[in-house]
């Protein structure tokens, strides 16, 4: 459970640092990325096995969502969540934009209106606009470092046109933990308008000391008629390569729609998908998880007490994740200015905080997800572009 082992990513075909010179004109032999979200330590011990386990096996035939793999599932929602959930819940699909897409294509048609609650995951207003739907975009009200919903501003956003509500808990980028009754508030909304309730959960496993995640069905399980959760270890576990995430559908009607769009599409889950998911949602994968959180609690705490003592810059407090969001609005600068600074002086490769939708304007995301030094490679390199705020 080395955290702070180097791994170097660098010409292994990695999007986070082989597609940094394209993306943002920065080598991957001076530039640091901190965009993308996956870290750059290695998964844990337990997964690791699987894969050699499987390797050493050297068949890769056709597998199935098998029983050990649903039970572990089972598993880790009862023990990390307090969640129960019946296994056949579960159906996996290729990853959670893959989740977020097939939704997108079962309950609703071209034309229809998607709900967002921006800033929020950039990937969700992508995903209704290349399926033909439209973005219907209600914007978080920001008091001082914390977001919060504004329901009555979002009904009236609304055009009568909307299917579904995509729902980001914990909410990326800012962390946000939601509470029970927040979340009891949405899934009410959602029915009061006829929305399908897609609640996105991937970085429930990510919370820090001092916060609770509650999954949307343990908070409002009244809700199952209209709710759909997802979930996937991949941001856990660093193994989103695989592709392979879960969709957990209590209620019959809504999951007999999916199982058949699925079978259309003629789609089974990776068989080393599912035994690596198998092997990560297992005590030994729990006891990594939790020293993971200790560590990026520190990556945390040392990124934040720089970026908060540089005059005009603020790193919201994180209930959750490893994704910091920075505020740059005090420095005075146009975006322009302070993303230059970002590329050109620091060297740094972070995701643009107008990507996630109205709010983000001013703002940046920096993953924390990697080694201790290479967080204080970038605090030295923030501290260096914008010394002369001092």
């Amino acid at each position: 459970m080395n955290f702070d082992k180097i791994t170097d990513r660098r010409g292994t075909h990695s999007s986070k640092w082989d597609k940094m010179e394209a993306l943002y004109g920065l080598s991957p032999q001076d530039g640091l990325a901190m965009w993308t979200a996956d870290s750059d330590y290695e998964t844990a011990p337990s997964v690791i096995e699987a894969v050699k386990a499987a390797a050493e096996h050297g068949v890769f035939g056709y597998s199935w969502q098998h029983p050990e793999y649903l039970q572990a599932v089972q598993w880790w929602m009862k023990t990390r969540h307090s969640w129960d959930i019946e296994t056949d819940w579960v159906l996996t699909s290729q990853g959670l934009g893959n989740a977020i897409a097939l939704c997108l294509d079962v309950w609703s048609q071209p034309g229809d209106g998607a709900v967002i609650f921006s800033p929020v995951y950039h990937e969700f207003a992508h995903k209704v606009n290349k399926t033909g739907r439209k973005v219907t975009e209600c914007q978080l009200a920001r008091d001082g470092d914390t977001y919060n919903l504004d329901l009555d501003d979002a009904q009236s956003r609304l055009n009568g046109t909307e299917k579904l509500l995509l729902w980001c808990s914990p909410q990326n980028p800012s962390g946000r933990v939601w509470t029970v009754e927040e979340l009891r508030a949405v899934a009410d909304f959602a029915k009061r308008n006829g929305l399908i309730l897609i609640s996105d959960e991937i970085h429930h496993d990510l919370v820090y000391p001092g916060s609770t995640f509650v999954p949307m069905d343990v908070a409002a399980p009244d809700a199952r008629a209209w709710t759909v959760t997802l979930t996937a270890p991949s941001k856990t576990f660093n193994i989103a390569g695989q592709r392979t995430g879960n969709m957990i559908i209590p209620d019959p009607d809504l999951r007999t729609a999916m199982r058949h769009r699925q079978n259309t599409l003629d789609y089974d889950p990776s068989a080393l998908g599912v035994a690596m998911i198998t092997a990560a949602y297992s005590p030994e994968g729990a006891e990594w998880a939790d020293a993971q959180i200790a560590h990026l609690e520190g990556n945390r705490k040392l990124f934040d007490e720089t970026v908060n003592a540089l005059p005009g810059l603020k790193s919201l407090p994180l209930q959750s994740t490893y994704l910091a969001w920075v505020d740059f609005s005090g420095t005075g600068m146009s975006r322009a200015e302070f993303i230059r600074r970002l590329r050109e002086d620091a060297k740094i490769a972070t995701s643009p905080g107008d990507g996630f939708g109205a709010g983000g304007e001013f703002m940046e995301r920096f993953n924390l997800a990697t080694q201790r030094s290479r967080v204080e490679d970038a605090c030295r390199r923030l501290t260096a572009a914008f010394s002369d705020l001092q």
